[in-house]
């Protein structure tokens, strides 16, 4: 053992041949080996001569003989007489001497006892576990997003150390997919999520629940993918159940779903394999939203899709018999289908959507009956020419109107008139009822907020722009009830409420500013 052969005081040729042997078995550089060891040394010496002295070991790094100085620095007065020389006594050894350099005067060789030995042997110990750990996170730290291979040295509470050949790995347990189990000497695969630098040494996290860890293994697989041919647009999973991948080719003559899926599916096949037989869908990427929402939701097909962008939402109509289909086991296909998409997905059968149709009709119909004083049939006719609120009647062009059939003129203008006198109405009974629910003025006259909405956040006791300003988005979007709006907006009318919010801190700041210069003033007038 090392501290056997320092405590004898080895014979100097060895301790290169010790050092050369160390940097073998540790993978690292044999000057930091033999720089531990003068380290040690010269702790060693400095026990022995005394620690004030200001000691320098140094091994040769051809003959391996130990060399023991002690280091004194010239100066013209002397305060440390253990670290210091005269000017006078340093002229006396070297007619060269100037002020601030170094005399070297040789030691005699120590002999290491026993504790001297033990010291040695740890700070050399730690000194190489140092630089091997250094060299193990030099080695990892750029390998975060790569795929590696390792085997299970143990299983800590379903956490798995895995033994990397120069390192550990720590696979967490939620990063273990469900239904895993592991043995110490498995062969593992995952993919590298993290690298930290730590006290205790690298920490290296792996993962195989992760999506970049399908991409990855797609991406060894398919050569197509490799050469940037066919590119992985989105990932989704449910790891070790299911999983959606849409890709596209930049070649147009390459299938990207049959390249991915390979002869008889070999290549499909073998990333199943290593995710513990996790079912993959292989769809095509579509730059059209609707025709990409409907290849995430395959193998369901869809009737009739509608978008809403400014929400990030996709209302989906499928037959009746295919409702389970599209909604999947427990929702896994729709809530895979969002994730891989980015839309918030809504999925309606044909006979509920119809429903809601005819009810949203009327609906419609009856407020253009109970407002305009008209009958069934014009209301029913202004419905289905597309005709949805009153606003809609009172400010269209007066074309638009007269194109309906059995329109004329005259009933045009009329009931554009009707449309104007009930928006008027309604207007005055909203600001009354305003009125008697003490909103105030302020919020009133805010910009982006209808009387309607007015109304309701005056029913939740939202009354001041102030009290506006403390609501959240979401909050604000459940005050609102009914009233469509999206998020957007909800954002520009909470940011304008909280305007005087940044104006009141930048008052405060100028005044502090001018409070503060005009103490320095009055200090700079005293003196």
């Amino acid at each position: 053992m090392l501290e056997d052969k320092l405590k004898k005081s080895i014979a100097r040729p060895e301790l290169l041949q010790i050092a050369e042997s160390v940097a073998r078995d540790k993978s690292i550089d044999q000057e930091i080996v033999i720089k531990a060891m003068e380290q040690a040394i010269q702790s060693a010496a400095k026990r022995k001569y005394g620690q004030e002295l200001e000691i320098k070991a140094g091994i040769n790094r051809k003959s391996g003989e130990i060399e023991i100085a002690r280091v004194l620095n010239v100066t013209e007065t002397v305060e440390s007489p253990s670290r210091e020389i005269s000017f006078e006594d340093a002229k006396k050894r070297d007619k060269l001497a100037r002020i601030g350099d170094y005399f070297f005067e040789s030691l005699p060789p120590i002999e290491l006892g026993r504790v001297a030995a033990q010291t040695a042997k740890q700070v050399i110990v730690q000194r190489v576990r140092d630089a091997e750990q250094q060299k193990q996170y030099e080695e990892y730290k750029d390998r975060a997003g790569e795929i590696i291979n390792g085997l299970v040295k143990r299983v800590e509470y379903g956490n798995v150390i895995v033994d990397l050949g120069r390192g550990e790995a720590f696979l967490r347990r939620d990063d273990v997919i469900p239904r895993e189990s592991f043995r110490p000497g498995d062969r593992i695969r995952a993919w590298i999520s993290e690298v930290k630098k730590e006290q205790r040494g690298p920490q290296i996290f792996l993962s195989r629940t992760n999506n970049e860890f399908m991409h990855k293994l797609f991406t060894q697989e398919v050569p197509e993918i490799y050469d940037g041919i066919i590119e992985i647009k989105s990932v989704a999973r449910d790891p070790g159940s299911r999983a959606k991948i849409s890709v596209s080719s930049r070649d147009t003559t390459i299938d990207p779903v049959g390249a991915c899926v390979g002869m008889r599916g070999s290549r499909v096949q073998a990333v199943v394999a290593e995710l513990q037989n996790e079912k993959i869908d292989i769809i095509p990427y579509s730059t059209d939203t609707a025709t990409y929402v409907v290849n995430a939701l395959a193998p369901a097909e869809v009737s009739k899709i509608v978008l809403d962008e400014e929400n990030n939402k996709v209302e989906v109509v499928v037959p009746d018999e295919h409702l389970s289909l599209a909604i999947g086991r427990r929702g896994q296909n729709v809530r895979l289908a969002c994730r891989l998409t980015g839309w918030d997905i809504d999925i309606l059968t044909e006979g509920a959507e119809s429903e809601r149709r005819i009810e949203e009709m009327s609906n419609i119909s009856k407020m253009f009956i109970d407002t305009l004083n008209v009958d069934e049939v014009i209301a029913q006719l202004l419905v289905t020419e597309g005709f949805s609120s009153l606003e809609a009647v009172a400010y269209v062009p007066i074309e638009d109107l007269q194109e309906i059939e059995g329109f004329d003129p005259q009933v045009a203008e009329e009931l554009r008139e009707r449309a104007i006198v009930a928006l008027r109405d309604r207007d005055k009974a909203l600001q009354k009822e305003l009125k008697k629910l003490g909103v105030k003025e302020e919020l009133i006259n805010f910009e982006g907020l209808t009387l309607p909405m007015l109304v309701e956040l005056g029913k939740e006791g939202i009354k001041t722009v102030d009290a506006l300003a403390d609501l959240a988005n979401d909050e604000l979007k459940e005050l609102l009830g009914d009233i469509k709006i999206s998020s957007k907006d909800l954002d520009q009318i909470i940011m304008r409420a909280r305007a005087s919010w940044f104006e009141e801190d930048t008052e405060k700041k100028e005044i502090d500013e001018d409070t503060e210069k005009k103490e320095i003033d009055e200090d700079t007038e005293k003196s």
